[in-house]
């Protein structure tokens, strides 16, 4: 991620200075929250509790990230004089970062979920849902790929994949929702409907972002 900056004095060299330790960071708060959707999924689908009691800790990371690069945002937009696409790019890395936020949450949730899930016998729709965290993540990898590369059609692209998450979890649910003659307690059915919500949830954080790169090339909202 390379943003266009004007560094032809002091004051422009520190504040491109700035803009590329604050990418560094964004991009690393991305790699934390890969790690832990990663680390969710191998909570429900491999039924690994060491997985799942690691998520916490770097929830914690990952927050702070989000603290850190929020204030940093703030700090340069009110003691810099960044150009308009700098602007631009500050306003989207707020709101993008928070995008990054809200899936680790979600992974932290689908984690507990993991837990609360362990007792019971598998469920014979967790394959297709494991289809489903797979095809989030990929969204995520790719969202974030458009955005170390500043790539505007890859950002784009992400819309589209989101239709294939969304038609998983409209299937899942009524198969979910409307299952008869349940054996024992509905508890799993009910995590089972909040973990397939966590992860469309988690897709359009990722469609998101990748909107917010293309808003950081062009300057458009799409």
């Amino acid at each position: 991620m390379n943003a266009a900056i004007d560094s032809s004095n002091s004051d422009g060299n520190q504040l491109a200075r700035a803009m590329r330790r604050l990418e560094r960071d964004v991009l690393r708060m991305g790699a934390l929250v890969e790690q832990s959707f990663r680390l969710s999924h191998q909570a429900l689908f491999s039924r690994n509790l060491t997985a799942a009691e690691a998520l916490p800790q770097l929830d914690k990371k990952i927050d702070r990230f989000y603290r850190q690069i929020e204030s940093d945002c703030t700090a340069i937009m009110t003691m810099q004089d960044p150009a308009p696409q700098d602007l631009r790019c500050l306003s989207a890395f707020m709101q993008l970062v928070r995008d990054l936020e809200r899936i680790g949450d979600y992974a932290e949730d689908i984690a507990e979920i993991a837990i609360k899930i362990f007792p019971y016998p598998p469920h014979p729709s967790l394959p297709e849902i494991a289809v489903m965290s797979h095809h989030a993540q990929a969204m995520l990898a790719t969202s974030l790929v458009a955005l170390a590369d500043l790539d505007e059609a890859g950002g784009r692209s992400i819309k589209h994949l989101d239709d294939t998450v969304d038609n998983a979890y409209e299937r899942l649910y009524q198969t979910l929702a409307f299952q008869k003659d349940v054996p024992g307690v509905v508890e799993p059915i009910v995590l089972l409907a909040l973990a397939i919500r966590y992860l469309e949830r988690m897709a359009d954080h990722a469609t998101n972002i990748g909107q917010r790169v293309a808003y950081i090339v062009t300057g458009q909202h799409y």
